[in-house]
């Protein structure tokens, strides 16, 4: 889901106040324009082409007209000033959410994937994924965004609005998700080739849920138990996967690529651009700039079975 006016959260709900004021307000402008168009078009003096030009109004007072102009005027200042503090009140409001007990996550912007490093929670340490986040349902949320490369936007419609990242200057949003479902969000700042296809995901989790999910990704990848996931994590190691992309529990510490420690539980790879199934993975593999160019993750020509074995290991990171 991927809408504003589907609020998931308080914060939205009050941009979504702000909108429909803003949208009325204008809606009745445009009503009293097309309102006053119209008067003038049937009060106006019919003529044809052989009617004299009449100019006499040029220098004639038209105290009337002054007055109606003066009082749109006068209206039109109050409506602008009307909506400059509603949208005074809707930031304050927004800054408001109570963090007590948050959960700490930060963003890091790449061309053009998402990095999420969940901070130490209470006495549970640390992990990072990729594209995708998990939040607790009612628990307020605190993202600290940073920006790798260039300008990026986080934003996740159902629950804030836009929060631009921007290198070597750091930012914060906070949010908290009342319902639980699966809320998309995306860059909205242009930032490249690829900037379409720089989206992510939001689940929102019952708490208990989302306890046993962040449990599990804190731990190690699992050993493999079989002798084809065995010769494809011996092919991972082996190539240039291991030089750019972290799995935990094994010797891979790359730093470039996204961590991939429990890629096979994601629902998308590639920043939201496919489903994460054998397939599209066997294709992001082999050759990803036919399916994302622009992207900066080289063509990876591995002889079939070797392919098969790195794909049946890389569905055990669960």
């Amino acid at each position: 889901m991927q809408s504003a006016l589907s609020p998931a959260g308080i914060q939205a709900s009050r941009i979504l106040d702000l909108w429909h004021l803003t949208l009325a307000v204008c809606c009745v402008v445009f009503a009293a324009i097309l309102l006053a168009c119209l008067i003038a078009m049937i009060r106006a003096p019919r003529a044809n082409r052989a009617t004299p030009a009449d100019l006499s109004f040029v220098n004639r007072p038209q105290p009337r007209v002054r007055f109606w102009v003066a009082c749109a005027t006068a209206l039109s200042t109050m409506l602008l000033f009307g909506l400059v503090l509603a949208d005074v009140l809707t930031d304050r409001a927004l800054s408001r959410l109570p963090v007590d007990d948050a959960l700490h996550i930060e963003m890091t912007g790449y061309q053009w994937w998402w990095q999420a490093r969940y901070m130490p929670d209470g006495d549970a340490p640390g992990f990072t994924l990729a594209n995708e986040l998990h939040v607790p349902v009612g628990r307020p949320v605190v993202v600290s965004l940073k920006a790798a490369d260039v300008i990026h936007t986080f934003w996740v419609p159902n629950l804030h609005g836009k929060k631009d990242m921007i290198p070597g200057r750091d930012a914060t949003i906070e949010f908290r998700a009342d319902k639980a479902d699966v809320y998309r969000g995306q860059c909205a700042e242009f930032c490249g080739y690829e900037h379409a296809l720089m989206a992510f995901q939001v689940i929102a989790d019952p708490p208990v849920q989302y306890e046993t999910w962040a449990a599990r990704q804190r731990q190690a990848s699992v050993a493999p138990s079989d002798d084809i996931a065995m010769r494809g994590r011996d092919v991972f190691m082996s190539q240039d996967c291991a030089r750019c992309h972290t799995v935990r529990g094994t010797d891979a510490q790359g730093a470039i690529g996204p961590d991939l420690t429990h890629v096979a539980s994601r629902q998308f790879i590639a920043a939201g651009t496919l489903a994460n199934n054998r397939g599209n993975l066997a294709g992001w593999i082999v050759d990803p700039r036919t399916l994302k160019p622009g992207t900066v993750m080289p063509p990876t020509r591995l002889p079939p079975a070797d392919l098969q074995a790195l794909l049946t290991w890389m569905e055990t990171l669960k």
